[in-house]
């Protein structure tokens, strides 16, 4: 299977409700993208699976969160990569997109 997507055309922002858009789900892979508006946040958070995820910042500014304490400055390029279960989540400075790849699906 092939499937193009073109990403700026994923999802609106929202300035009520953070929502995710749900771009692909495979046994080995899920790809999901985050439309944020200046001040949203994907609080921090785990799962309890085994598995990577990896958060790519393809818009705007903001920072990766990590465990308790931890703020990583995040530009449009940076891309975070992580087990599953460490905690994770991204607050937006600016309106941006975040891409959201995470394997195996959960």
């Amino acid at each position: 299977m092939i499937k193009t997507v073109h990403l700026p055309s994923v999802g609106k922002f929202d300035p009520a409700l953070l929502k995710s858009h749900l771009i692909h789900d495979s046994p080995y892979f899920k790809i999901l993208i985050f439309n944020f508006t200046a001040g949203q946040e994907l609080s921090l958070h785990t799962h309890d699976l085994e598995g990577q995820k990896s958060l790519h910042l393809l818009t705007g500014q903001g920072e990766f969160l990590g465990p308790p304490g931890t703020q990583l400055p995040a530009q449009a390029g940076d891309l975070l990569i992580c087990d599953i279960s460490e905690p994770h989540g991204f607050r937006a400075h600016t309106e941006a997109r975040l891409l959201v790849t995470i394997a195996p699906p959960i």
